[in-house]
């Protein structure tokens, strides 16, 4: 990992789109005015003709999207994820799933390290609606090279799926040939003291939490849960049974999100006492992404402490 060397999740997806957009014609890429913020704007500069600024219509745009896709378009439609997940929750549920459109949600701004926006705009639920509903992919990538493969890959997948991406710049972990598949995880390191579970912007500060811990003695694994949906059923198995530990960190509620994901793997399969560190049952708050990250204990040091508990 090169902590020296970061990128905003949603930069890369932004490059991304850009790139696939030369290599499939029928990608159409649908933003609620939010485009310099999403970075679907590099798109917009590039193929002015495949792409739409539906406005602060959030809702409608799930719909033009799931027409679009009807005439055998990829849409690719973006905001912010309280917006995307939130307000139009009951278009993604009944235009989109129900039917089982082709139409990929990139929503990007989620989680507390939205930051100084606050509560209001810190969506901390949406992998918990996300993964609720039939025929849904959900993932949400941790790194710039992880992120570029996921938006040309799910290009390939002829159902909905729903991207999680974060707003600040967070260290690139992954070479560029590092091999990704939907559906399984990335494990980092063989440790037998614990399992550190972690997805999107968490993962990174498990992974420095990994080198700490290391300088104490305590070997520890990271494995780097990009897919919620499908999740990797048979690593999380595996490493309950080889780890003494299994910790689960997110920037994500712990209701609904990484954490009941695993949890729900091991209560059917191998019952395993789980700790879930994540947002616990409350709203954001307003402040700066790694302070955010360190009040609400989901940080390299919060990581660090509750391993050495």
């Amino acid at each position: 990992m090169n902590i020296e060397n970061k990128i905003a999740t949603r930069q890369s997806y932004g490059e991304a789109l850009a790139e696939l957009g030369e290599k499939k014609e029928n990608v159409i890429v649908l933003d609620a005015d939010l485009s310099s913020a999403t970075k679907t704007n590099i798109f917009a500069k590039k193929f002015p003709n495949r792409f739409i600024n539906v406005g602060i219509a959030e809702q409608n745009m799930m719909g033009i999207a799931a027409g679009l896709s009807t005439y055998g378009k990829i849409p690719y439609v973006s905001t912010f994820a309280v917006f995307a997940a939130g307000r139009a929750y009951d278009q993604i549920r009944t235009s989109i799933c129900y039917p089982n459109l082709n139409v990929k949600i990139c929503a990007t701004h989620a989680g507390i390290t939205v930051g100084e926006d606050g509560a209001t705009h810190q969506m901390l639920e949406d992998i918990s609606l996300m993964r609720t509903l039939p025929n849904m992919t959900v993932i949400s990538p941790s790194d710039d090279t992880q992120t570029k493969w996921v938006i040309e890959e799910i290009s390939k997948i002829k159902s909905p799926v729903y991207v999680r991406l974060a707003r600040p710049a967070t260290p690139v972990i992954y070479e560029e040939n590092q091999k990704f598949e939907i559906g399984k995880g990335i494990q980092h390191g063989n440790g037998t003291d614990a399992t550190i579970f972690a997805t999107g912007v968490t993962v990174s500060e498990a992974l420095k939490a990994q080198e700490e811990l290391k300088n104490k003695n305590i070997n520890v694994r990271v494995v780097d849960i990009f897919s919620i949906k499908p999740i990797d059923k048979e690593l999380i198995i595996k490493c309950a049974k080889e780890t003494k530990r299994i910790i689960t960190v997110e920037d994500h509620s712990i209701i609904g999100g990484l954490g009941s994901a695993i949890c729900e793997v091991l209560s059917e399969e191998y019952p395993t006492k789980v700790e879930r560190m994540g947002i616990k049952d409350t709203f954001g708050k307003s402040g700066k992404a790694d302070e955010l990250l360190k009040y609400f204990k989901i940080d390299k040091n919060a990581i660090v402490e509750r391993v050495l508990q």
